[in-house]
């Protein structure tokens, strides 16, 4: 006969005394996360994930594979579940800023949600809270939870994934595990191998303390094949002739984009058809321990990054029980091979991945405030909030928030060195201490997060939160392009007068246009709403199509324009060479140009 292993059976079970304030709490936190993630939303965000979702709300061909267009000329340098969810709100709702970002904001809002159902059933409903109040208020967590990226679904994805593990040790059941797996293998559907960095901490923590640790790693592997690897095997049986190109691949295969250039090659800088990366980390800072503490990543961040790290120690030192002890593995595994894989990663790393790490951040600071005050090291306590709060006022003198920063001096020193006293003071003020130390610390998060929320965020390299001081040496926003005619890392603005030449007569063509570059192409397609080819994918280095058969193409009248740059020359930005160069001075060589509202455009229709 099987014990069955409960949270009242360890000795680190949360309270169970009165908590009538929890659940007005709880809907104010749930509602001011949903306030602050959908306010003011507008604009295309990342118009590249943008125009795919707009394709597969067009044709279900597109929406299958993720196809940048609806005539389904190639895909997304990702694998498509996170365009299946925006695109089946746009088929619902129609092609808006709202359909497009609201689904991204409601799975913030659900994120939260799941975190403070994970803490609060192991460490109590306050911890709930407070680690539901840092995920909400995480400056890069407000602004993917308001943009169009894969990572506002991956994150919910894996914080519903570790809920589900920490069920299933706790109960010993196997269909909580294979939940968990389930909840990995789509969000390797989201964003390939990131998915996986939570593994390690989830196989460690079934390995000591599982009674069926066999049973469970079997099935969790097969329940996580299933789910992520069935679409990776349709692509690969289904004739390349008979679907789109896979973007960011450079032999048209979604094995070769998860494993190399969404994959390995993220870690090794060897990332073929890459723009500005490259062993070292290249055009994307310098790869190092400190990487998240550096002027680009700090803000995102780093805030209570440093009191996750000693969390870690704390939780394990403090803690007898078992599910404690369980929730130091999961969220302690996840946040360290995921600091360790984007501190140390030579190839393309952005500053918004950080996102990936709010989740353990939150869990792990609340957990250990909690085991603090339950263990009355008051000292203890006081040094971690009070050093966070005074970490957290020398980002905002960076960020020229002098009088905020004082501010929260102010409350924090004198707060901490108060608590520390311990017991000389009354339950009720050190009660109230901590609150204003925990107060003092969200207040720069908090700040970052409203200016980031403030704001319309668009282009392929979102950042949250003002600037703190001379960037690291990254590849900057519009460093590769841009203008009307479009760029490597935003889409062109789009007149009235450009889109309604691009138009015309577009019903006779499979493309109303082509252009260099997915950014250039997504612009032009959601403002004309007809498909646009995107030669080349994301950096336009992708060999697709060849220029055989690009000229295929136009004898068959299947496109009508040819959009260059807002300089003269065709392409505009052609980072990549290879066959969109080829494409390129095929078209200066056969056709003449035109300009229509300052951009160059090339009229095929003559074959």
């Amino acid at each position: 006969m099987t014990t069955t292993l409960t949270a009242s059976t360890t000795t680190d079970a949360p309270p169970q005394g009165p908590t009538s304030w929890t659940r007005p709490a709880l809907w104010a936190l749930l509602a001011g996360t949903a306030v602050l993630y959908l306010w003011g939303l507008s604009g295309w965000a990342n118009s590249f994930y943008s125009a795919a979702a707009q394709a597969g709300a067009q044709n279900w061909e597109a929406f299958f594979y993720g196809s940048s267009d609806a005539a389904n000329s190639i895909t997304v340098d990702k694998p498509p579940a996170a365009i299946w969810v925006m695109a089946l709100s746009v088929k619902a709702f129609g092609l808006s800023s709202w359909s497009l970002l609201v689904p991204q904001a409601l799975m913030g809002v659900a994120s939260v949600f799941i975190l403070y159902l994970f803490v609060s059933r192991y460490f109590g409903k306050p911890a709930g809270l407070l680690a539901g109040a840092i995920l909400a208020t995480t400056p890069v967590a407000t602004l993917m939870f308001r943009f169009n990226n894969p990572d506002a679904l991956l994150v919910l994805l894996l914080v519903v994934a570790t809920y589900a593990v920490a069920r299933a040790l706790e109960h010993e059941r196997l269909r909580w595990i294979v939940l968990a797996a389930v909840a990995v293998g789509f969000a390797f559907l989201t964003k390939s191998l990131q998915a996986f960095l939570v593994l390690p901490g989830f196989v460690v923590a079934v390995l000591v303390y599982s009674r069926q640790r066999i049973a469970m790693l079997l099935s969790a592997a097969a329940a996580m094949v299933v789910a992520g690897g069935w679409w990776v095997a349709v692509v690969e049986v289904v004739p390349e002739s008979a679907r789109p190109y896979i973007g960011g691949s450079q032999t048209n295969s979604a094995l070769e984009l998860i494993l190399g250039y969404n994959g390995i090659g993220r870690i090794t800088g060897d990332e073929a058809g890459s723009v500005g990366g490259g062993p070292g980390g290249g055009g994307w800072g310098t790869p190092s321990w400190h990487r998240m503490f550096d002027s680009d990543w700090a803000g995102q961040i780093a805030w209570l990054l440093p009191a996750a790290f000693a969390a870690i120690v704390i939780v394990w030192a403090f803690s007898r029980g078992r599910m404690h002890r369980v929730s130091v593995l999961l969220w302690g595994g996840w946040l360290l091979v995921t600091w360790a894989v984007f501190s140390f990663s030579q190839g393309i790393i952005h500053e918004y991945y950080a996102v990936a790490l709010a989740p353990a951040i939150a869990a792990l600071v609340a957990m250990a405030v909690t085991v603090l005050w339950r263990r009355r090291a008051y000292v203890g306590l006081a040094v971690l909030l009070g050093g966070s709060a005074v970490y957290g006022a020398t980002l905002l003198l960076r960020a020229d928030y002098d009088l905020l920063a004082w501010l929260v001096l102010g409350i924090a020193v004198p707060a901490s060195v108060v608590l520390g006293l311990g017991d000389l003071n009354r339950a009720r003020v050190r009660a109230g201490l901590a609150g204003l130390l925990i107060a003092a610390t969200l207040v720069g998060p908090a700040a970052f997060s409203l200016q980031t929320a403030s704001r319309v965020t668009s282009g392929s390299l979102p950042t949250a939160g003002p600037s703190l001081g001379a960037a690291s040496g990254r590849m900057p926003m519009g460093g590769a392009g841009g203008g009307a005619g479009g760029g490597l890392l935003d889409s062109p603005d789009v007149s009235s007068e450009l889109a309604a030449t691009l138009t015309r007569d577009a019903a006779a063509y499979t493309w109303i246009a082509a252009g260099i570059g997915s950014q250039t192409a997504a612009g032009y397609q959601l403002a004309t709403g007809a498909p646009v080819m995107a030669i080349g994918g994301f950096n336009g280095s992708d060999p697709s199509p060849s220029l055989e058969q690009f000229q295929q193409y136009v004898t068959d009248g299947q496109i009508h324009w040819f959009i260059g740059g807002s300089s003269g020359g065709p392409g505009g930005m052609a980072p990549g060479g290879g066959t969109s160069s080829q494409i390129s001075e095929w078209m200066q060589q056969n056709f003449e140009a035109v300009t229509v509202d300052g951009v160059t455009l090339y009229d095929l229709s003559a074959g």
